[in-house]
């Protein structure tokens, strides 16, 4: 056998390791459904436990107003309060407090699951946070903790001003 062939053999054999590694790493790749699944199931219990976190914090802090959200925004809740504040010699002030936790919807540029945070306390903003991580190795309790740590941030805030 000439070098020529045996050159060409060898050739053959690089391609057909490469095509093997290019195959194993296309089937370790979630696919894009596959993804999408994980996101959807993910945004379900995050979502659910966003709400009762929110519950509580409206069973603790009267005059709260619970509200779902649902749209092209993402999903999640929201928790408001409109205060009106009276000083003698001054005009009435209408102090606005919200509290939203928001789980953004999929998507294929990057796939991972984003919840945003947006929290205001008396018309000033106290909280606005963006908190992500990939889907392939997604930490469903460490999400829910940081849900449980802004609520009781928020909470905290709030009951500091009034």
């Amino acid at each position: 056998m000439d070098f020529q062939d045996r050159l060409k053999r060898a050739i053959e054999r690089g391609e057909k390791t490469r095509d093997a590694q290019g195959r194993q790493a296309r089937e370790a790749e979630l696919t894009l459904e596959e993804l999408k699944s994980l996101h959807s199931g993910f945004r379900i219990d995050l979502t659910d436990h966003i709400d009762q976190c929110l519950h509580g914090l409206v069973d603790q802090l009267p005059g709260f107003r619970f509200q779902s959200l649902v749209g092209e925004d993402g999903w999640g809740g929201r928790v408001t309060r409109d205060d009106l504040q009276l000083q003698p010699g001054r005009s009435a002030e209408s102090l606005y407090s919200r509290l939203e936790l928001l789980v953004t919807p999929f998507s294929s540029n990057a796939s991972i699951l984003e919840l945003t945070v947006k929290g205001t306390v008396r018309n000033r903003e106290v909280l606005n946070r963006k908190h992500y991580q990939k889907l392939d190795d997604f930490d469903l309790d460490s999400f829910k903790e940081l849900v449980d740590l802004r609520v009781l941030e928020f909470a905290e805030k709030y009951s500091a001003t009034t």
